[in-house]
């Protein structure tokens, strides 16, 4: 398998408008203009995020212009994305540029933001703050209603009966201006973002008049389909203390084992698959997940501190 199969396939879910159309692009040569956006509307990365980050340094060692998009102007809308409820609480820009901050510092475990082909950091704020209303009612203007309306997530909110407020119902405009103001190529995200990479994807089309990709990861989950994450509270941070990191990676329910080998470390799929098979013959997983916990904490510390917190 060559670098561009493997960016293609493993630890991918999705790529609009198909795999075959940008891998025809990338074996002919051309380097995309890429970026995956953030709403740090906390102040701490888990194992979650990095999921995108590797895929994202997968493109960056490929030679691409990767871009780490903070979303300082998104963020204070509030992304509806993955809640059942509306917010309660909506950042400002500087609260946002703050924890963006220490986003890059985080994410450096697994990206280069320096050397050669560095990844680029840009705020969202510098183009969408700017907006004036005949800009945003352009904008508007390429969406109906009813387009709109098709999200899963909203009809789910009108059904039940929880509220959604116009300023969610507007997050998917704004974030597909994003790809028009950096004049992107591609995007990258977790699968619960499809619905709003695509609409990037058509605001490109009809404003730039040139193809964007999008390519989303899966969401890191459990066996079961669980989330791994901020929202279900067992969230694994990438800058955990690696006693602790470990420990947690220890916690983690036995059929997340798999799901973490395949989106968060290199063993060839092969290795992982043998495993699998000998856990359903009845090995015992703990012997794997040991293995998984000194693996993730060298990739996000260094092997001394692996074999430290392994000790522990």
């Amino acid at each position: 398998m060559d670098g561009i199969e493997h960016l293609l396939t493993r630890g991918v879910d999705k790529i609009y408008p198909s795999r075959e159309a940008l891998e025809k692009v990338l074996r002919s040569g051309k380097k995309l203009k890429l970026y995956q956006g953030f709403d740090p509307t906390g102040d701490k990365l888990h194992i979650g995020h990095a999921v995108g980050f590797r895929k994202l340094r997968q493109w960056q060692d490929l030679g691409h212009e990767v871009i780490f998009l903070i979303g300082d102007g998104t963020g204070q809308a509030g992304d509806p994305s993955g809640k059942k409820t509306a917010r309660e609480k909506f950042f400002t820009r500087e609260e946002l540029r703050q924890n963006g901050k220490d986003y890059v510092l985080q994410s450096a475990k697994i990206m280069r933001f320096d050397g050669p082909n560095p990844v680029k950091i840009l705020y969202n704020s510098d183009w969408l703050n700017k907006l004036g209303l005949v800009e945003i009612l352009n904008i508007a203007g390429h969406f109906t209603l009813q387009q709109m309306l098709e999200r899963d997530l909203y009809q789910e909110r009108l059904k039940s009966g929880v509220d959604l407020s116009l300023r969610e119902f507007m997050y998917p405009l704004l974030q597909g201006y994003d790809s028009v103001a950096m004049e992107v190529d591609l995007e990258l995200g977790g699968s619960d973002q499809t619905f709003n990479m695509l609409a990037g994807r058509k605001l490109v089309f009809q404003m730039l008049h040139k193809e964007k990709f999008v390519m989303t990861v899966p969401l890191l989950t459990d066996a079961k389909g669980t989330k791994i994450g901020k929202t279900e509270g067992n969230v694994i941070g990438l800058t955990d203390a690696p006693n602790d990191f470990f420990g947690k990676i220890m916690a983690l329910g036995d059929d997340a084992i798999v799901n973490c080998f395949t989106l968060l470390t290199d063993m060839p799929m092969s290795e992982i698959e043998e495993m699998k098979k000998k856990m359903e013959r009845g090995e015992n997983p703990m012997i794997f997940k040991k293995q998984l916990a000194f693996e993730l904490t060298k990739e996000f510390n260094d092997e001394k501190a692996a074999e430290t917190a392994r000790k522990e």
